[in-house]
Parts: structure tokens; C-alpha cells; sequence
């Protein structure tokens, strides 16, 4: 089993993540999270760390740029029973994320909206967390993902049930889940493109 002591939540859709954050509080794992879920746990009373403060790095260019840092793609991607990767991580002196809680920009919601624009629609496109989604997925040996709202009860029911921790199962259906939800939002996106492919200059 994987013990969570570091999670990452950034989640568009905020339902159920005040419980899960306030469970992982209560079980001293640090929260790190990106602005807008990071408001709503500090006005329900979670100590959180802002994605920017852990990185050392402010949001850039009208917020593209706020999670694609090597801190946190190398706390979520190093493997734990290695040696070389430990001690990377330890020069930096950064550290492993446990847990990583994306869900995306709902972009096809932005798609059905009548005589939207390629652009608009581009600026829905989800970057960051998409790729911290993918990290977490590949490296289910170790790190726990959870992509939608309907998985935290069993994410919650794991960390009470083993003192902190999830099951490699449980890691792996997580993952798989990941990746199929990065592979059809970027083939919504695919299909938007290409059926809206300007006309020849």
C-alpha cells in the first residue's frame, strides 16, 4: 500500500473536495492546491499551501502557466524504490506528492455554446491539469489519482481503513480512469478542431 503525506487538488469541479481535503487534513497530509480550489478550503478552515508558494513560481501568462513546474511533475512522477531518483529529489530539496485530486475545464461544455469561436474554445483547453493527471496515472505504484467527485468516497474509505493509506487496486482502476478521461477530452478537442478547420487563405 502507498501512504498519502502529500496531495495535490485542482479541481474545476468542487463537489465533495471540502470532505476529502478536511479528511486529509485530519490525517496530516499536507494540501497543496490551486487558486480557486484553494479559496474554498481556506474559508472552510483547511490549511492549504498555494500551487505558486510550493513552486516558488507565480501564475504566468493570464494563468497557462501555474502547475507546469519540475517540482511538482517530479513529486508526482519519481519512483520511491529508487535510488537515483531519491537523491534528485532530495538536492532539490523538494519532495514526493502522494495524491494528485484533477479534474478538468469542462471544454465541451464551451464547444456546444452556439457560434463559439475556435479561440474561445482554445482558451478552455486544460493544460496544466491534464498533464499532472497523466504524471499521476503513470506512477499508480505509488501515487493515488482521482479525476471525478464519484471516487473520493472510496479514496476516503481506503485512508480509514489503512491508517493513511490506498490499495495498489484501487491505484490502478484510478489510473486507468485517468487515462481514458485525458484520452477523450483531447479527442473532443481533436473533433471541435477539425470540424471547425478554417477555410483555406
Amino acid at each position: 500500500m502507498s501512504k498519502i503525506q502529500r496531495a495535490l487538488l485542482s479541481c474545476h469541479d468542487k463537489t465533495g473536495i471540502v470532505e476529502l481535503a478536511q479528511l486529509l487534513h485530519d490525517f496530516n497530509v499536507e494540501i497543496i492546491s490551486t487558486s480557486g480550489t484553494l479559496s474554498l478550503l481556506r474559508e472552510a478552515g483547511i490549511p492549504a499551501l498555494s500551487i505558486s508558494d510550493y513552486t516558488g513560481m507565480p501564475e504566468m501568462m493570464d494563468g497557462r502557466v501555474k502547475s507546469l513546474h519540475p517540482k511538482v511533475h517530479a513529486g508526482l512522477l519519481g519512483l520511491r524504490d529508487s535510488k537515483v531518483h531519491g537523491e534528485q529529489i532530495q538536492e532539490h530539496q523538494w519532495g514526493w506528492i502522494d495524491l494528485a485530486v484533477v479534474n478538468l475545464q469542462p471544454v465541451e461544455e464551451a464547444m456546444e455554446h452556439p457560434g463559439v469561436t475556435i479561440d474561445e474554445v482554445v482558451e478552455q483547453i486544460d493544460i496544466g491539469g491534464a498533464a499532472m493527471m497523466r504524471s499521476a496515472a503513470k506512477n499508480f505504484k505509488y501515487v493515488t489519482v482521482a479525476v471525478s467527485p464519484g471516487r473520493y468516497p472510496r479514496i476516503m474509505h481506503e485512508l480509514r481503513a489503512h491508517e493513511g493509506e490506498t490499495t495498489y487496486n484501487t491505484r490502478f482502476q484510478l489510473a486507468c480512469e485517468a487515462f481514458e478521461c485525458a484520452a477523450a477530452y483531447d479527442a473532443a478537442i481533436g473533433d471541435f478542431l477539425r470540424t471547425h478547420e478554417p477555410s483555406p487563405m
